[in-house]
């Protein structure tokens, strides 16, 4: 309690300024907390929401194969809960590929192209991202080689896609995609995939290059002096020391990438933010605009701050081991 009061005292009243602004701001975010409240309670109409609850949350994805989305939340659930475990906890980006891999598994049965609404928009996040990393990782590792032409190729694949906006990658892998492939059939949420896979790994790429530059060198040079090949020295002492370094850096990803999820609207898939839009075109629901985007932006708002809370946690016990 006095810890609290101190922290107040401190940050919000340390001068009549500051107390003048404090007050103002708490008065004006008393008000409109009571009044988005009052509309919330007695003016909204959430029953459109309720009765369209299927399409914000699982698209079309079959009614028979639900429990499946029920199973995947356990997998996620279980995940979460072994990342918190003393002897786990270090290794937080393995359970999530871990994680994703059975997620996948569980979900993919009735077809890709089954998926939509919130379920879309976070396998979407999970899987771009899980891809994302091995592909980054090697590009990272490619970029900092000693090999002239490789260097150049990793560079200039990177400097690419950081240079073109991720619509335009994932609309041109989307199109390419059955050139190279006319008799099979690529589902498009596939396509997409690939597509966000190829845009992120670039960013991915440079998240790992500047934790390999963090790692000192006299490292790698003391492993050569013992006889260790480059393979091991890049596999069991730089890359650990990299990912630990960046781990904060590629939670973090994992939230823009679930952002970025929005424009798979331009390939005909129906992610969350699409689904809302879906159910605004419906003259029944014409009404309830200002439901349906305040009900988005709560679920957007609450598995943002999620993810951002779990980066800062990992960022603050790292800068506890580190001293």
């Amino acid at each position: 309690m006095a810890r609290s009061y101190l922290w107040i005292r401190r940050n919000l009243f340390s001068s009549l300024f500051d107390s003048v602004l404090s007050i103002l701001v708490l008065a004006l975010l008393v008000w409109a907390s009571a009044r988005f409240l009052g509309w919330a309670l007695h003016d909204a109409h959430w029953r459109g929401i309720y009765e369209s609850r299927r399409l914000l949350l699982v698209g079309l994805y079959p009614p028979e194969d639900i429990w499946r989305t029920w199973v995947m939340l356990g997998i996620v659930a279980v995940a979460i809960g072994a990342m918190m475990l003393p002897k786990l906890r270090r290794f937080p980006i393995l359970i999530f590929l871990v994680a994703s891999a059975a997620a996948i598994l569980v979900l993919a049965p009735p077809g890709f192209d089954r998926w939509g609404g919130l379920l879309l928009s976070l396998m979407l996040a999970v899987i771009v991202s899980a891809a994302s990393l091995p592909l980054g990782v090697l590009l990272a590792f490619g970029r900092t080689s000693r090999n002239p032409s490789l260097r150049a190729c990793c560079t200039g694949y990177i400097e690419v896609m950081r240079s073109v906006p991720l619509i335009l990658v994932v609309y041109w892998i989307w199109i390419t995609v059955p050139l190279f492939l006319p008799d099979g059939s690529v589902s498009s949420l596939v396509r997409g995939m690939i597509g966000y896979t190829a845009f992120n790994a670039a960013y991915v790429a440079e998240f790992v290059r500047s934790g390999i530059q963090a790692v000192p060198r006299g490292q790698a040079e003391a492993a050569k002096s013992l006889g260790m090949s480059n393979w091991t020295i890049a596999t069991e002492i730089v890359l650990p020391q990299a990912i630990r370094f960046v781990q904060p850096a590629l939670v973090g990803n994992v939230l823009d990438v679930f952002n970025g999820a929005t424009l798979v609207f331009i390939i005909g898939l129906t992610d969350f933010l699409r689904a809302g839009q879906m159910i605004l075109a419906d003259p029944a629901s014409s009404g309830t605009v200002t439901e349906v985007y305040v009900f988005m932006f709560a679920v957007y708002f609450l598995i943002g701050s999620t993810i951002t809370f779990g980066a800062r946690r990992m960022e603050a016990r790292m800068q506890r081991s580190a001293r």
